[in-house]
């Protein structure tokens, strides 16, 4: 068995949901569920089949977005992965749904963050071991972070003024 990490590139402005499913009807039950959440958001899908044609399958409602779903799973070569990239949204808003796909058997992340996926390889195939998402921690919380975090969240919406 190999390791290697696969860098993900994520186009400037959205986030990615990583994930692992199990059908072929994912994408457009994917589809539905990022639709069916805001007027307003830009999604890409894309979704890697471990069996039959194993083909990459994808929707979406940006083409750029969707290309940028296809070229996320057809670098990290794993079967059963989805991809979903989103635009004029944030995870939060769509996260739990997507969790509750019936085909949806894990998430791996959800970030705008630097990326790699961590990538085992055996002669039948890769799989995801895990994710490095963002940089380490470099020191712990002081009260003007506190402040500051505090402020962002309001600042978006999330909490009370």
């Amino acid at each position: 068995m190999d390791l290697k990490t696969v860098r993900v590139q994520i186009p400037e402005g959205t986030n990615i949901i990583l994930g692992q499913t199990h059908f072929i009807k994912t994408a457009e039950d994917l589809y539905e569920i990022l639709a069916g959440s805001s007027p307003h958001i830009k999604f890409g899908i894309a979704f890697t089949e471990a069996s039959g044609p194993c083909l990459i399958r994808h929707e979406g409602n940006d083409g750029g977005l969707t290309q940028a779903a296809i070229t996320t799973v057809q670098t990290i070569g794993a079967g059963h992965v989805f991809a979903i990239f989103i635009r004029e949204a944030f995870p939060i808003n769509v996260l739990n749904s997507v969790k509750m796909c019936p085909e949806v058997c894990r998430i791996y992340c959800a970030t705008a963050n630097p990326l790699e996926v961590v990538v085992a390889e055996t002669e039948q195939g890769r799989g995801i071991m895990g994710v490095i998402d963002g940089s380490s921690p470099k020191g712990i919380e002081q009260d003007a972070d506190k402040t500051a975090r505090k402020a962002l969240l309001r600042n978006f919406g999330y909490k009370v003024k």
